[in-house]
């Protein structure tokens, strides 16, 4: 493994290495049908907030641990150099370099492929945690979206961002990812190409118009595809209807932008919300898994 060169880059990337990185996201994406890099892991090419490494077919990075969860650490090489042990090499060295940042790093492979399997197992990572992507066709008709004298439900203007931040924490204060946002990550969206503000549902009290008690955002910034991409519910207001309702309202909405099936991503383990979401329809469409060393 000691054959690759592998730079260490902390902070910004230069123009050549963001390119270089995307470019090799680019290629395993369009081989492997899924995405090799995340959301978060994207923005730190970008961005700089990240712990990089750069090989000459791959690219990885490190970001930082956060709320007593470990770093995460993703990697990507390119299919044309794939069976080299290029990807073992960066995923060792990426290890290695998260010991700077927090105690032991997860690694996430995005889609469990095979060959993503094979290098956990010859650098002895154990399976952890699994991300379940599900799909549901936007053919099949929806129910209808329930009318309620009890809520409010509009779509957002930029004055609700303190309501969203509230709300978000307060349901996700368990998630690694979810969890612990600021007004950083809400820009950091609102001001994305994909955002429209048509697409992001908010349900308040009829008796307290100003206190918001949950919301749907959703996404399209694939071809075909939309995202059922954060339900968040004020654990005050659970036992209401609402993560039906909003969802719904999310779906309705999609299934008006001529787009061909919608996802959205649950924990493996959560059995309550893949029976909600079995129940409108969704089925499993693929696992992401994260590993870690036992």
């Amino acid at each position: 493994m000691s054959d690759f060169s592998i730079r260490t880059v902390r902070g910004a990337l230069t123009a050549a290495d963001v390119d270089h990185a995307l470019t090799v996201q680019a290629a395993a994406t369009e081989v492997d049908g899924t995405e090799p890099l995340s959301e978060q892991h994207l923005m730190a090419i970008r961005d700089g907030g990240a712990l990089h490494l750069v090989s000459e077919h791959g690219y990885g990075n490190v970001l930082s641990a956060r709320d007593g969860e470990p770093p995460m650490a993703e990697a990507v090489v390119h299919p044309d150099a794939r069976g080299a042990g290029e990807g073992r090499a960066l995923v060792d060295a990426l290890l290695a370099a998260a010991q700077e940042l927090g105690d032991g790093p997860q690694v996430w492979a995005h889609g469990d492929l095979p060959a993503a399997g094979k290098v956990a197992a010859a650098l002895g990572l154990e399976s952890e945690r699994e991300l379940l992507q599900l799909r549901r066709p936007l053919s099949e008709p929806l129910p209808d979206v329930a009318e309620r004298s009890d809520i409010v439900l509009r779509t957002y203007r930029e004055s609700d961002d303190a309501e969203i931040l509230r709300v978000n924490n307060a349901a996700f204060d368990w998630h690694p990812e979810q969890g612990g946002w600021t007004q950083r990550q809400v820009d950091e969206r609102t001001g994305a190409d994909w955002f429209d503000p048509k697409g992001v549902f908010l349900a308040f009290d009829a008796a307290d118009p100003d206190t918001l008690l949950g919301f749907h955002w959703t996404k399209v910034d694939k071809p075909g595809l939309g995202e059922v991409y954060i339900v968040g519910v004020d654990p005050a207001a659970q036992g209401r209807g609402l993560g039906n309702l909003l969802t719904l309202a999310g779906l309705h909405y999609l299934a008006g932008r001529e787009l061909d099936a919608v996802e959205l991503y649950v924990e493996g383990d959560n059995d309550a919300a893949l029976k909600t979401y079995g129940r409108l329809g969704f089925t499993r469409y693929r696992a992401d898994i994260t590993y870690r060393r036992g």
